[in-house]
């Protein structure tokens, strides 16, 4: 049976792949999934709304993530962090999901950052305090701490100076090391010129000097340029141990794999929906068979290419599309009212692709959903 998708007709495939949770742990790659969290479709809001969230399927969502082996990345811009997820939502994200983390032996890292600062100017004394306080409550939550990149800093700093000063005081008071995050402007606009330029090349030299004066306090890196070329060479200018964790969601299988002179691990928004069979390659890989990984993962990047095609802040949207269709969550409401942020054309694409790759654990389940949708939003044809 066909379904009629706005770009024509599309027969579903009838098996999903079989992709069961085998409760190992990965050990070739250090791999975390950046989750998204689930809203509360029942809650009386507004787009200004703090966000209403379903804590018991946000918490199921990284259960899942976990039970197949990945970490979870939380409180980051998957989880709509500044884009609908206010600090106080964040806060109770980290302490729950920790908690939870703990209950059941995941990985778990969370995001830094400045978000509970006022609308407006704030000076660096401000960004410090700020960044200081949600660091606080990451390491009392037992979480690893990701630095994320603050558009209130962006903001604030003059110069080179102000990023290295600042990052140099946070990395004091740390007690463990952290990940320091590099998101670009197609992920965030406030974000542009961050490191005191908008010349990628000093900006990645700043970048590279706050981790070489205080690589004992560096885990890794993420970098969320969309720049492979730009990604191995910060990955092969990295001080010894620490890592490189790729955010690239249009080249993530060729940096994973890596060449002879080194790879990049992963903390990626797109292994939120691929995250059995991202982790399923990954374990291919953990047996030195680099081909298997990529005939598993390169099939992918289309679809990965296409959830965060311009304007990239909007993957969200494909992502929480996804997990509604193959069953992690009832509906398909976001906290903001995000889910008006992609085309139908576009959620279409998103589903067939993602079909044809058998990421749905159950295909018939999901084309209802898709058949709801386009009868919902598009009518009928």
């Amino acid at each position: 049976m066909t379904i009629s998708l706005p770009q024509g007709p599309y027969e579903p495939r009838a098996t999903p792949l079989d992709l069961a949770p085998t409760g190992s742990p990965l050990t070739s790659r250090t791999v975390f999934s950046a989750a998204h969290v689930v809203a509360d479709p029942y809650a009386d809001v507004t787009p200004d709304s703090p966000a209403a969230v379903d804590w018991d399927a946000t918490l199921a969502f990284r259960r899942h993530l976990w039970s197949h082996g990945l970490g979870v990345a939380e409180a980051m811009d998957t989880a709509q962090r500044g884009m609908g997820l206010d600090w106080a939502g964040a806060e109770e994200l980290i302490r729950r999901s920790a908690a939870e983390a703990r209950s059941v032996g995941g990985r778990i890292a969370c995001g830094v950052g400045t978000d509970q600062l006022p609308p407006g100017p704030a000076t660096l004394a401000e960004v410090r305090s700020a960044y200081e306080e949600q660091l606080a409550v990451v390491e009392e939550s037992g979480a690893q701490a990701i630095l994320m990149a603050s558009r209130a800093l962006a903001a604030a700093a003059k110069s080179p100076q102000d990023y290295l000063d600042t990052y140099a005081h946070l990395l004091r008071q740390a007690t463990e090391p952290v990940v320091l995050h590099w998101l670009g402007p197609m992920f965030d606009p406030a974000l542009e010129g961050y490191w005191g330029s908008a010349d990628l090349d000093l900006a990645t030299d700043t970048f590279l000097q706050v981790i070489a004066e205080h690589p004992d306090k560096v885990d890794g890196i993420k970098m969320s340029l969309l720049d492979a070329d730009r990604e191995i060479d910060v990955r092969r200018r990295l001080p010894g141990g620490v890592r490189c964790y790729t955010g690239d969601d249009f080249n993530y299988p060729e940096l994973i794999a890596g060449d002879d002179r080194g790879f990049s691990h992963a903390l990626l928004g797109i292994f939120d929906p691929l995250g059995p069979l991202a982790a399923h390659a990954v374990r291919v890989l953990d047996t030195g068979d680099t081909k298997g990984f990529r005939e598993l993962l390169d099939p992918t990047v289309e679809l990965s290419r296409h959830l965060f095609q311009a304007p990239t802040r909007f993957y969200k949207t494909g992502v929480v599309f996804l997990a509604w269709l193959a069953g992690h969550q009832d509906h398909f409401t976001m906290v903001g009212g995000l889910q008006s942020a992609r085309s139908l054309p576009h959620l279409a694409k998103a589903y067939r692709l993602a079909d044809t790759l058998g990421l749905f654990p159950d295909p018939e389940l999901a084309e209802s959903r898709m058949r709801a949708l386009l009868t919902v939003s598009g009518g009928t044809r």
